[in-house]
């Protein structure tokens, strides 16, 4: 149940808001999209709010990467051995993952450079949208929130930040992904036996080509949550000026511009 019914009089809505979340158009940089691209595929997807697109990628990235053994390449480059990140890397794999990799990239970029022109006419039209959703199982609305606070709990595990701004598509995403590489990646169980003083055991058990897929996670859940706090506490204020503009400000009042006022 939502206290506006879109009624389609408008061609563009600058927002939505349903039980599922808040999504919105707003400004972006194509160029930092198409970064979160090149940094993982599906990411840049992600920040569109283009679930389908993003998880499609998301997931080959997964595949295709592990079978490819492209981390495991990367870190024998960052130990300086060339060699061996050769011969580890599958070229039966790596040869279907480029293609894929560079069209993440393009389609991005190509995509954020569309929306930032669909959100500048859904702005001129400015159109009413739906601000409070109440279903079976959720409740959302639209209200001010703390980025920094977001930022801080996707930090500690990635999707929390995103449950406190109420995403819950990517929140359910990145928590499961989360928890799947933590478990294969032996993260937890090395941090424990670092603690007891055991390094080499702690070093030993680690799969690191699933822990190299944690940073770009955290990275990605940290920025997606305090850039979308900071869009939605822009969207509630423009809102917010609009109703007690409609609602109490005088019919006859205006702002003189360029006019000095005598004192």
């Amino acid at each position: 149940m939502d206290n506006h019914l879109t009624d389609n009089t408008a061609r563009r809505y600058k927002a939505h808001v349903s039980v599922l979340g808040t999504t919105q158009l707003h400004l972006r940089s194509p160029s930092i999209i198409a970064w979160w691209s090149a940094a993982y595929p599906g990411f840049g997807h992600l920040l569109l709010s283009k679930y389908l697109r993003g998880f499609v990628l998301f997931i080959w990235e997964v595949f295709i990467n592990l079978n490819a053994n492209i981390n495991l390449a990367i870190l024998y480059s960052f130990q300086g051995k060339f060699e061996m990140a050769t011969n580890v890397l599958d070229s039966r794999w790596l040869l279907a993952y480029l293609p894929v990799y560079f069209f993440a990239i393009w389609d991005s970029h190509r995509t954020t450079v569309d929306m930032n022109k669909v959100y500048m006419l859904a702005e001129r039209e400015d159109h009413h949208f739906n601000l409070f959703s109440i279903g079976l199982m959720e409740i959302n609305y639209l209200d001010k929130r703390n980025p920094m606070m977001a930022a801080i709990w996707s930090a500690f595990v990635p999707g929390l930040g995103q449950l406190y701004i109420h995403r819950l598509v990517t929140a359910l995403f990145v928590i499961s992904w989360t928890v799947i590489f933590l478990y294969l990646s032996h993260l937890l169980e090395a941090v424990t036996l670092l603690i007891s003083g055991d390094l080499s055991q702690s070093t030993a058990v680690l799969r690191e080509e699933f822990l190299l897929m944690l940073p770009s996670i955290y990275g990605f859940a940290i920025y997606d949550a305090y850039v979308n706090t900071v869009e939605n506490n822009k969207l509630f204020e423009k809102e917010q000026r609009r109703f007690l503009k409609d609602n109490y400000q005088d019919s006859n009042f205006q702002i003189l511009k360029g006019e000095k006022v005598n004192e």
